[in-house]
């Protein structure tokens, strides 16, 4: 197969199903705890961006950034921490959503066709491992858009999330996670505070825990060990999603940094927005005013960040704390989470 560097990504190219989600009607979570299952990140600077040779170009140039005290999730949010949002406020998930095509269209070429109606229904997409080398270009051999995918059935209708609560909520699209957010009295990290957060203290290395190999020694977190995506040596125990906590922690106490699910940010895409960045110092920056992908000019994206379950050295190497990824607002996948973050009172 094949050599392919951080190319294209299993967060494909998928538009919008949606206009803006609204969470203004959600009630608060309780908040007799804020803080609780979160650890404080101390204020401080780093240098935001690639370390090593398989860093692509949206990740240079490297830029030094400084940011406040905040709190973090130790985990990503679980399916026992999202059941406790949906308990509570009603709230429907975008995979549980029928897509409007007034909307898609808004993020296609013009005059792409409209999707049969088998398609046009609420769906999200799933894993499904190959049984044999595929080429890494073409992302449909291994996802399927499928109906009654969703947070509650993360394999499909005939799957269910019984006996993992303690494992992350996946399929969650970036209006959901802001949602859950609200209902928190939390929020989403910028993606200079989840880089921040990741890295530990430590400077300029590869990973959370510095510049050994993922595939060194052992396991570390949850990738995909062999070849992507037919053959998995399952060395770390798990082929798709692991427990939170599975792994060790980096030396902030956060867990899962690197793997096993990927992780939304706040922070809009923009391929080029580093450049802007170039020769400044900057302070707690948000990120920039608005989406830019060339390989996917039409649609909107936002940040996700950390790798997940298929990450692999000949796909995409997420679980590198300076990788950048991106993908639709309204986009849910079978490896797609998120954890929050807290501003101190």
């Amino acid at each position: 197969m094949e050599h392919t560097i951080d190319s294209v990504h299993s967060c494909m190219q998928v538009p919008s199903r949606f206009g803006i989600i609204t969470t203004d009607s959600l009630p608060s979570g309780n908040q007799d705890n804020p803080y609780a299952g979160m650890v404080l990140i101390p204020a401080g600077s780093f240098e935001m961006g690639g370390d090593n040779e398989q860093a692509s170009a949206d990740e240079y140039p490297k830029h030094k950034v400084s940011v406040d005290s905040f709190y973090m999730d130790i985990t990503e949010v679980t399916n026992a921490q999202f059941k406790a949002f949906v308990d509570a406020t009603g709230y429907i998930t975008t995979a549980e959503r029928k897509p409007s095509w007034e909307e898609l269209q808004k993020t296609l070429p013009p005059g792409t066709p409209r999707p049969p109606d088998s398609v046009m229904v609420a769906a999200s997409l799933v894993f499904r491992q190959t049984s044999q080398p595929v080429p890494l270009n073409d992302y449909t051999q291994w996802w399927i858009w499928m109906e009654g995918a969703d947070w509650k059935h993360p394999e499909g209708p005939q799957s269910n999330i019984s006996g993992k609560m303690d494992f992350p909520v996946v399929h969650v699209s970036w209006y959901d996670a802001m949602a859950y957010c609200k209902w928190a009295g939390k929020r989403l990290p910028t993606e200079a505070e989840w880089e921040y957060a990741a890295r530990g203290t430590l400077a300029n290395n590869i990973y959370p825990w510095g510049n050994e190999h993922i595939n060194t020694a052992a396991p570390k977190a949850n990738s995909w060990e062999g070849s992507f995506p037919y053959l998995n040596e399952q060395r770390d125990g798990f082929i798709k999603h692991a427990p939170v906590k599975t792994f060790n922690c980096n030396r902030y106490g956060l867990f899962d940094m690197a793997g096993n699910v990927w992780e939304w940010c706040n922070d809009w895409y923009d391929h080029d927005y580093y450049s802007s960045l170039a020769g400044k110092a900057s302070i707690n920056p948000p990120g920039p005013q608005k989406s830019f992908d060339p390989q996917d000019p039409y649609t909107p994206k936002k940040v996700l960040r950390g790798g997940s379950f298929l990450c692999n050295d000949s796909y995409c190497s997420g679980y590198r704390v300076a990788r950048r990824m991106k993908s639709s607002p309204d986009t849910g996948l079978e490896h797609t989470g998120f954890r929050c973050v807290k501003d101190l009172d």
